[in-house]
């Protein structure tokens, strides 16, 4: 005896969906200031502000998959061969866009020490100018995308990004400041190589995050030896085995377990007593239960996984 789920609604709602609107939003405002920064960029052959247009294009890459991810997993209908929909699009949209940051990072770091020999003349001005705006825009970006990030690994890998720029923004300012009063070209290049520094860490803890959930990890704030303990003390039955919980996406923990009962036990009551321990003491409410009464066949002991 076991618990059916036939969630196979078209577009059902996660933690990404209910921040659709930021992200579009945000996509404009970036779209435009990466035009800006670019152009004023090349013009003036600044590094640091290159590589803050370089991380400000991740920014709209990362959020445009982000808003493709998402949209995939709405409009996907539940089938026989995509039995969960396309909702873990989202979590290969937060992956790609880690490796996207790293290899941003690791570009502007090569290029930036190759200029320590021969850094070119910059206007800090115009530096100073670009940056500002940039920043502005990454502050309004983020301010928009804060929720969204707490809730979903895909909004908080385009957060992410955005944080990287703004930090980006904040140093090609002090890099423009620096050459302006001093003269000293050798700024733009040392900025250049510390938003490159700073950015790896953070990205490896996204990319890590995105891995446990592709390789079907139980979520971090799921204690499954507690899961199985509790399952175990609840009254007639005798044997908790196959306890498997992982993430599909941000907001979207699943599981199964099997529980065997004892003689004069009443399944039914077995089953509905399990599944409210795991909505409401544990938060998973998508769990199929499968209740195994004294001499039912089954194989699971048979498996070696």
């Amino acid at each position: 005896m076991g618990t059916g789920h036939g969630h196979g609604h078209v577009g059902a709602p996660n933690a990404s969906a209910r921040h659709v609107r930021a992200l579009w939003i945000s996509l404009g405002i970036l779209t435009v200031f990466l035009a800006l920064e670019a152009v004023v960029g090349f013009a003036t052959s600044s590094l640091a502000l290159l590589s803050d247009a370089g991380h400000m294009l991740t920014d709209v890459l990362g959020i445009g998959m982000a808003l493709a991810a998402i949209t995939a997993a709405r409009r996907s209908a539940v089938t026989d061969s995509r039995t969960f929909g396309l909702h873990r699009a989202e979590v290969l949209a937060a992956l790609a866009n880690a490796l996207l940051l790293v290899g941003v990072a690791v570009w502007v770091v090569v290029e930036a020490v190759g200029r320590f020999a021969a850094p070119p003349e910059i206007p800090g001005v115009a530096l100073i100018l670009t940056a500002g705006a940039g920043l502005v825009a990454n502050l309004v970006v983020l301010v928009l995308l804060r929720r969204g990030a707490k809730e979903s690994i895909n909004v908080r890998g385009a957060s992410l990004e955005v944080l990287a720029d703004t930090v980006g923004s904040v140093g090609v300012l002090l890099a423009g400041a620096v050459m302006l009063l001093f003269g000293w070209t050798w700024a733009d290049p040392v900025v250049a190589i510390a938003i490159g520094v700073w950015v790896l860490p953070r990205t490896w803890s996204l990319a890590r995050q995105a891995v446990r959930i592709l390789v079907q990890a139980a979520p971090a704030h799921v204690d499954v030896t507690a899961v199985r303990t509790d399952l175990a003390a609840l009254d007639g039955v005798d044997d908790v085995h196959d306890v498997h919980v992982w993430t599909l996406t941000s907001g979207m923990e699943v599981g199964s377990v099997h529980l065997g009962v004892g003689e004069g036990c009443d399944p039914a009551h077995v089953l509905s007593t399990a599944r409210d321990l795991l909505a409401d003491r544990h938060g998973l409410s998508h769990v199929t239960v499968q209740v195994e009464p004294p001499g039912a066949r089954t194989r699971c002991h048979e498996l070696s996984w």
